[in-house]
């Protein structure tokens, strides 16, 4: 009896296919809008700008005003996670974590009118998607795709509503970082996909969900148009170490109008062997990250020696880390040239414990600039304690990433964890309509500072700029991952 395995091939998606329960979480699918997420989502970019400017007389309207209106070139799409904290003194503020280019969150966003039951899906594609596509180069004829390496729930969604919005059939296939004969491959820069008769057919354009290094089989020049394309990713998207550069040059150009990117203090290029001279330097707590992994993979919170000793026993496909100041309780966070900082957290429950949360806010490129699409929020595993000693356990209280690994390779979600944004969930956060705008500030700025990054990296020949890559991101572990042409 043969074992072969059968080839991947995609699915063919006609319009009219969209059915709302497989794409939201039951929770999230039952659940009803929490008015302020609601009037907040509704601002006008004219109040939202009045309220902030309000509230920070030091910021320059005009500049604000320049920032939301802008008009993302590559990076369309991104999802940041915000961290609530407050100073010793009580100064609150939102700090960016890191923003993606892949974001989940559809799935878990309750809707915002019971009459639009594809939800904010169909914001991001007629908004954002359909857009995109205007003035494709004519030479390039066929049919459109949506491809995945992760979360069928929301990609299976994008491409039911696609085909609903584009009123054509959509390929939905998987393609994944280690498949062998994968259904997607590129000839003379157009993308194929393999159709369920085994032919590879022409895509005009590709609705993308790969997290898992995407740039090791899409390449960075394509003339099937991609929404969010690889450069997006290299430029800080998927790319933690070039977005921290990214987030300092932007930083510069926005000082003087009052702005700012938050962000832990981070020190990058920084060699395995030297990580524990600088969590020595943070006062023994730190956060170090490899910076192209993605969904909690590949992050690493040290509160203790023995954390760190097990840090450095492990084995890395790269030689170049990121390390952070760590944000946890008053009583054990870095000591960072700015002071501390430290979790605000939910609000006590019936048992006062207090839980980190994480918010993450989804914004896209529209003909009005970057406009918020969906936000919620994760909490984590166990509660924050007022003191730790060697056997704690730090990512139990300060990770908050619901996917994890299963044995066989696929990816879990631990929904329990999920906080919607709904009338029984989003009072817990202890946030008002003021944190919300201020993460969604923060959000466009790192977006708008890693699509600044990515069209520095592309010549006037639409060329990837290997040099000043390498210049920006000497690590040779990734640099033999990209795949240019």
């Amino acid at each position: 009896m043969s074992t072969t395995k059968p080839l991947t091939t995609a699915v063919l998606v006609q319009p009219g296919e969209f059915e709302a329960h497989k794409h939201w979480y039951p929770k999230a699918l039952n659940a009803t809008i929490h008015p302020m997420i609601n009037f907040f989502l509704n601002l006008s970019q004219e109040r939202i700008i009045t309220r902030y400017c309000h509230m920070h007389p030091q910021v320059n309207k005009e500049k604000l005003q320049e920032i939301l209106s802008y008009k993302s070139k590559y990076f369309v799409w991104a999802g940041a996670d915000l961290l609530n904290v407050t100073s010793a003194g009580g100064k609150r503020q939102m700090v960016v974590i890191e923003n993606n280019s892949c974001p989940s969150g559809q799935k878990s966003m309750p809707l915002m009118d019971d009459n639009q039951e594809q939800g904010s899906y169909r914001l991001l594609i007629e908004r954002t998607f359909k857009p995109y596509l205007k003035n494709l180069r004519s030479t390039v004829k066929g049919g459109l795709a949506v491809i995945y390496d992760k979360n069928p729930m929301e990609t299976s969604g994008y491409a039911e509503v696609i085909a609903d919005v584009m009123g054509e059939p959509v390929y939905y296939v998987s393609f994944y970082k280690d498949d062998k004969d994968p259904a997607v491959r590129f000839d003379n820069g157009i993308m194929h996909v393999r159709n369920e008769e085994g032919e590879f057919i022409p895509i005009r354009a590709a609705f993308r969900y790969l997290t898992q290094k995407p740039w090791n089989r899409l390449p960075l020049h394509s003339k099937t148009r991609i929404l969010n394309p690889t450069i997006a990713c290299l430029a800080g998207g998927r790319n933690k170490m070039v977005a921290a550069k990214a987030y300092d040059i932007f930083n510069t150009e926005l000082e003087p109008n009052g702005l700012k990117i938050n962000t832990p203090e981070t020190i990058w290029d920084v060699s395995k062997n030297e990580i524990p001279l600088w969590v020595k330097k943070m006062g023994g707590h730190a956060v170090i990250k490899v910076p192209y992994s993605n969904a909690g993979q590949g992050v690493y919170t040290i509160v203790s020696q023995e954390e760190l000793d097990k840090f450095m026993e492990m084995e890395f496909d790269y030689d170049l880390f990121i390390v952070q100041s760590l944000i946890g309780n008053y009583n054990w966070t870095s000591t960072t040239a700015s002071g501390k900082l430290y979790h605000v957290g939910t609000i006590p429950d019936q048992k006062n414990h207090t839980y980190v949360a994480d918010i993450r806010m989804m914004v896209s490129a529209t003909d009005k600039g970057i406009r918020p699409l969906c936000t919620y929020a994760r909490r984590s595993e166990k509660p924050l304690v007022d003191d730790i000693n060697d056997s704690t356990n730090s990512w139990e209280m300060l990770g908050t990433n619901l996917s994890f690994k299963n044995p066989d390779g696929s990816w879990g979600s631990d929904t329990n964890r999920l906080v919607l944004m709904d009338r029984r969930d989003f009072n817990k956060l202890g946030i008002g309509l003021d944190d919300l705008i201020e993460a969604y500030i923060q959000t466009v700025l790192s977006m708008t500072a890693i699509d600044k990054m990515a069209q520095a990296l592309v010549n006037k020949q639409g060329k990837f700029r290997m040099k000043l890559f390498k210049s920006l991101n000497d690590d040779p572990g990734l640099i033999d991952e990209i795949k240019v042409d």
